[in-house]
């Protein structure tokens, strides 16, 4: 059973604390549907961490007082304003979720400082899950609404890698359509693996930008 969040109100904290001991979580007392989110839950487990300096564990992020979440969490960043983790039911190995700490049902609710750690992350994420999959594309989606086949209602991103696959009747590669293909559930072992590559190559892609000069 998953902690309840912690009371609403609490304060996040700034971009420069990474405290891997407190676990920090969303602040939404106007929706109280972000009691019964899991993506909240998971937020109120996993405290933020250095980004270019990640445990090599994913249990490592645990706060040891709170209740490690069933089904397992495999998280690839987490930092104040964002949590990244693998789909538990991904379209390709790779598939991650980003979405921002506080309880943000769609695109239109996140907060400017929340947008815009997710848009520097993106792209971030999205050449480390290259790197740790070796699957150079990939798609970005970002679902709002049920009609929009939004299945958790709170704002999030994938990164799916797309592999190309061979058609056994033609001997051809082809591509496949987003939302198409088979969903199996997460493999823990290969998943706990990943996460933590795709955790290194975050920090290798963010010490490359301050290599180049981008940051």
């Amino acid at each position: 059973m998953a902690p309840k969040p912690p009371p609403a109100g609490a304060a996040l904290p700034s971009p420069s604390q990474f405290d891997p001991g407190v676990p920090h979580t969303h602040t939404s007392p106007e929706d109280a549907s972000a009691e019964s989110c899991p993506f909240c839950h998971i937020a109120a487990i996993y405290p933020p961490y250095d980004p270019v300096s990640p445990p090599a564990q994913t249990s490592l992020l645990l706060n040891p007082d709170l209740t490690f979440p069933n089904p397992a969490t495999f998280v690839v960043l987490s930092t104040p304003h964002l949590i990244a983790f693998l789909d538990i039911m991904p379209l390709s190995l790779g598939h991650v979720l980003v979405c921002p700490r506080p309880h943000r049902p769609k695109l239109t609710d996140v907060y400017p400082t929340e947008a815009a750690e997710l848009g520097r992350y993106l792209r971030v994420l999205s050449a480390a899950v290259v790197r740790a999959t070796g699957v150079g594309d990939w798609n970005v989606v970002q679902n709002n609404g049920a009609a929009a086949a939004q299945v958790v209602p709170h704002m999030h991103f994938h990164v799916i890698p797309r592999p190309e696959l061979r058609d056994k009747r033609s001997e051809r590669f082809t591509a496949t359509m987003f939302g198409r293909g088979q969903r199996d559930d997460l493999d823990e072992e290969e998943a706990g693996e990943l996460a933590e590559r795709v955790r290194r190559e975050v920090a290798g892609v963010l010490r490359g930008d301050v290599e180049k000069g981008k940051l």
